[in-house]
């Protein structure tokens, strides 16, 4: 199914690019603080990404200074819009708001791009963690913020960040709330990668085009088999690689790499 993305969504740009899908929070006045009508615009994208033939990556990014600031602090002190209501009600709106994203970017089947233009912090730091890979600057950094505010990881952050950097580094992260700046983060495994700022883009867009070339199918299963792998033992992850193996081995990418290689050119992959 091919998918017409509209250029823009509530507190969402979108562009396309090839096959590499830019989204980029819009929300700059706050730092990108997430919002109800983000969270439906980011949802609804990743599902509509999820379907379209010709979406093989995605790269997320955030407008202006920063990546993300994580929820909205005028809106946390007023317990306005999804801070509002009593304990149990408040349950139920981290359930079925903030709490979709986490469950959106663990399903998505495709890669995910994280472009760190500035801070994440708090869920902010726990979205780009969501991400499969993570691109930065100088500039970038990572606050896991939540113990300053009083508050826990409510949208999944003990989930994501200790399957990055660890355990021991999570657990201080999380109980100090300090700021990791883009060296320190890089040595830790929270960025793949710092390049110049001026560079940012254009780097991250070779990052994502040399993931959308290969094999979409093969791509996408790979993604899926490292997640089982990381959380299995050796039993259920060479039970799901011998049925991957054998669907990749009679998809038509798999033979148009065959072609490809034989002939001395570049494969010509149609997703099937």
């Amino acid at each position: 199914m091919k998918i017409h993305f509209p250029t823009s969504k509530p507190q969402l740009s979108l562009h396309k690019d090839e096959h590499v899908l830019w989204i980029t929070l819009n929300h700059p006045e706050t730092s990108n603080s997430i919002t109800y009508e983000m969270i439906s615009s980011l949802t609804s994208t990743l599902h509509e990404a999820e379907l379209d033939i010709e979406t093989r990556v995605v790269v997320l990014s955030g407008e202006g200074k920063n990546f993300c600031s994580g929820g909205d602090l005028q809106n946390m002190m007023n317990r306005e819009e999804m801070f509002h209501g009593e304990s149990n009600e408040l349950r139920i709106r981290y359930e079925q708001g903030i709490q979709q994203i986490s469950r959106s970017m663990e399903a998505f089947s495709k890669p995910i791009i994280a472009m760190v233009n500035g801070a994440a912090a708090g869920a902010g730091c726990d979205l780009a963690c969501m991400c499969d890979l993570r691109i930065g600057t100088s500039e970038s950094k990572f606050i896991e913020s939540f113990v300053k505010l009083g508050l826990v990881p409510g949208d999944g952050g003990t989930f994501f960040l200790q399957r990055i950097v660890g355990y021991a580094k999570a657990l201080e992260m999380s109980l100090t709330g300090r700021a990791i700046q883009a060296d320190e983060a890089e040595k830790i495994g929270l960025l793949n990668k710092i390049v110049d700022k001026s560079m940012l883009k254009d780097e991250t867009q070779k990052l994502a085009r040399m993931i959308a070339q290969n094999a979409p199918i093969a791509v996408q299963m790979t993604k899926r088999a490292m997640k089982v792998s990381y959380r299995h033992d050796l039993n259920v992850s060479l039970d799901l690689l011998a049925a991957y193996q054998g669907i990749t081995q009679r998809t038509h990418d798999h033979s148009e790499s065959l072609n490809a290689m034989n002939e001395k050119r570049l494969p010509e992959y149609q997703a099937k």
